[in-house]
């Protein structure tokens, strides 16, 4: 019904390029199978741009019950060179995953650094994701999901949520005030707020026909909680005056426990810009459009001799944090740094799963590893 390509193919290995199942057609003819190990690397040595890694249960999944071993950084770890993923076996094991392997980390690991660079624009700040609308309706989990990995507070879209086993946040879009006309703001206020349930948040929309702030003050004197500015790029002009000019009359009036939120179009500079006046943000393209990391799958050793492309570091590695929040990359059979962490940790064996995802596990390591490798700070650089 849908141009999508359904799990079956990915889990078969058919979601590949072509080239792969000549490979193997190639190989089988010659009775080659050789033991190697391949690793997915982005940059061969350490850059200081930091990226953060997502996207690992989908793609340790594809080796379930294939005769490999697979160690990877641990999901919401950041990088900036070597390996983030070692495999170990046959190499027809996984031939035909390449492609779908690295389509997962490579999208998701790119949405979850957009997204973790406006999470570190304001730390304190509540930042919800509303990238779902940007993208083929088949990744809108993988989307919301990097955005919770980076420390989103929250997430707009139902199947997403479905997916993680929480729920959409979310409260009216224009088309709701629109669908009542203009001047009876209030009675679309009204409706929602006797409509929805009382869990979800009294967030009301207001910018849709009169003055922001006129809309604001209305909607803060039914009792709404907070208010929500959406303006369009073309009507806003200072949109910081006008968020300020908000607060300021919301203030005035006695509702400085009305928070006021702000979406549409937002970037890490517009948050930098906004945070000391706007309570929360909704997220979207910034994420949705951001580059895929550029990852590429590597053979680094064939029957236990090294081997690789020109251009490409041989030999099996292994990376380290180091305690100042460096990344080291070295041969696997060299001694690590002093006080170096390892950071490739156990994900298959022989084919099984051994490691755990936790999705808040992974939002913990993203703002530990932030914190620890200046991830955001102005000196910092991104890729």
């Amino acid at each position: 019904m849908f141009d999508v390509v359904p799990e079956s193919a990915i889990a078969e290995g058919r979601a590949t390029d072509a080239y792969f199942l000549r490979t193997e057609e190639a190989l089988e003819h010659a009775g080659r199978n050789p033991d190697v190990v391949a690793e997915v690397t982005a940059d061969q040595f350490a850059t200081g741009a930091f990226e953060l890694l997502a996207g690992l249960p989908d793609a340790a999944r594809l080796f379930e019950g294939r005769d490999v071993d697979v160690d990877a950084l641990p999901e919401g770890t950041l990088f900036d060179g070597g390996p983030v993923m070692r495999i170990e076996g046959p190499y027809l094991e996984f031939c035909r995953l390449e492609t779908s392997l690295l389509g997962f980390l490579s999208q998701a690991s790119g949405m979850a650094t957009a997204a973790l660079e406006t999470r570190r624009a304001a730390p304190e700040s509540s930042i919800l994701s509303f990238g779902a609308r940007h993208v083929h309706p088949s990744i809108a989990g993988v989307v919301d999901r990097t955005a919770m990995v980076a420390g989103f507070e929250g997430f707009s879209h139902v199947a997403a949520g479905d997916l993680m086993g929480r729920e959409a946040s979310g409260t009216m879009p224009h088309a709701l005030m629109i669908c009542f006309g203009p001047g009876n703001q209030e009675e679309a206020w009204r409706a929602f707020d006797e409509a929805v349930d009382e869990s979800v948040p009294r967030i009301a929309l207001c910018d849709t026909y009169d003055d922001e702030t006129d809309e604001a003050l209305r909607a803060a004197e039914m009792g709404f909680d907070s208010v929500r500015l959406d303006t369009t790029g073309s009507r806003r002009g200072d949109f910081r005056h006008i968020v300020r000019e908000t607060r300021w009359k919301l203030d005035c009036r006695g509702h400085e426990d009305v928070d006021v939120f702000v979406s549409g179009g937002i970037t890490p500079e517009t948050i930098r810009e906004l945070r000391d006046v706007a309570d929360g943000f909704g997220v979207g393209s910034y994420v949705t459009n951001a580059d895929p990391v550029d990852f590429a799958l590597d053979i680094v050793e064939v029957e236990g001799e090294p081997a690789a492309k020109r251009g490409k570091l041989s030999g099996k590695k292994s990376v380290y944090r180091t305690p100042d929040g460096g990344h080291h990359v070295a041969l696997a059979d060299e001694e690590g740094p002093a006080e170096g962490e390892s950071l490739l940790k156990p994900v298959v064996r022989d084919g099984e799963l051994v490691a755990e995802f936790d999705l808040e596990a992974a939002r913990e390591r993203a703002t530990a590893e932030a914190r620890r490798v200046g991830f955001g700070n102005p000196e910092h650089r991104t890729a």
